[in-house]
């Protein structure tokens, strides 16, 4: 039996089964519901939230056997065939690689011949952003005025580059990035299912660093579970993310908020001889700096509030140190890591951007 990758095996295969999308969902549903059905959608959003996913759920609910409806059956064959992806009348298109303006006509030619066996035909142009302004200007009329058997679904992660005058022929929804509660939840349950025992840590660390894709939550989550053998540590999954140990973090976000230089460079070389992305170092710090700051404005109420064994430590320096010196340490590391790429290295500007930060605030 062939092995089946997350991210393909634990595609949502209903509305209800979206994850962080509850308004469009909603607003979708309600329309197919109700009969309003429009002839275009245009879909925006970064990477692995879930375009691609909610255009072939939606080709499914118009062209179900029982009926155009938001709960499509998946037992009809028009159904199976979507899912499969060998649906004749669901015409997927790449825009990254159909971007001349002769694919677009050759397309649009096909338009006036009616679905084989589906209610509608419908394409769906996934990465839209990248068709040529000729190949626009070629879909426009047929876009606003399609045959009755036609249907546009429009996908795209880059919205700024669609001209105004597509998006007005649209009915259009802004996918937002799923947050890390979402992403970490749906993890849980996935691993529950596949009997996969992780560390939470480590799952957080990967919610943290999918950056609201749930896609690329599924592929380091595969990696993490290939790294460790079957199951899934915080120490493989740090090793696999590039990340500091948390204790180097911490370390380090000490060290510079108490203006001692010298423990700062012995930590980054006990780093460096570990081997991490040093862009993280400054991301990390970044985390822990942000919860400093959160505690110095947030009373802790009790022990039981404590969540880790930083916590106390944390709440420990937000006395000790001015608010003012951790804003200033937070700029400094943050236009730090802006300014990376220009470094002569990713260490040398990692080492001067601490440097940096604790010299200012030596000033100050």
């Amino acid at each position: 039996m062939s092995y089946q990758i997350f991210a393909q095996k634990w595609r949502p295969q209903s509305f209800q089964d979206i994850i962080g999308q509850k308004n469009i969902v909603s607003a979708i549903s309600n329309g197919l519901d109700l009969g309003r059905i429009h002839h275009a959608w245009l879909f925006s959003g970064t990477r692995g939230v879930g375009k691609t996913t909610i255009a072939r759920l939606l080709a499914k609910s118009l062209n179900c056997q029982k009926g155009i409806t938001s709960h499509p059956c998946r037992k009809c064959i028009i159904c199976q065939e979507i899912e499969k992806g060998l649906c004749l009348d669901v015409i997927e298109i790449d825009g990254a690689s159909r971007t001349k303006v002769e694919d677009m006509r050759d397309m649009l030619n096909n338009i006036s011949y009616a679905p084989n066996n589906s209610r509608f035909k419908i394409y769906l142009i996934d990465e839209v952003h990248m068709l040529s302004r000729h190949s626009f200007n070629a879909l426009l009329k047929t876009l606003e005025e399609p045959p009755k058997h036609i249907k546009f679904i429009l996908a795209t992660t880059d919205i700024e580059k669609i001209p105004k005058t597509i998006i007005s022929r649209c009915l259009y929804f802004q996918l937002q990035v799923i947050s890390e509660e979402k992403i970490l939840d749906f993890l849980k349950i996935i691993l529950s299912r596949e009997s996969i025992k992780a560390d939470v840590s480590a799952l957080k660390k990967i919610a943290y660093h999918a950056k609201g894709s749930m896609r690329d939550a599924l592929n380091l989550l595969e990696y993490a579970i290939n790294a460790g053998n079957g199951n899934i540590t915080l120490n493989n999954t740090i090793d696999i993310l590039g990340l500091p140990l948390e204790k180097y973090s911490f370390l380090l976000t000490q060290s510079i908020l108490t203006i001692n230089a010298k423990k700062t460079m012995f930590l980054l070389n006990r780093i460096n001889n570990i081997g991490v992305e040093w862009e993280e170092i400054l991301t990390e710090i970044l985390r822990f700096l942000h919860r400093i700051s959160i505690a110095q404005h947030v009373v802790l109420i009790s022990k039981k509030s404590i969540e880790d064994i930083y916590q106390k430590h944390i709440y420990a320096i937000s006395k000790n140190i001015t608010k003012k010196n951790i804003q200033l340490c937070y700029q400094i590391l943050l236009n730090g890591k802006k300014e990376l790429p220009f470094a002569p290295s990713r260490k040398i500007g990692v080492e001067m951007t601490l440097l940096r930060a604790i010299n200012t605030m030596k000033i100050n």
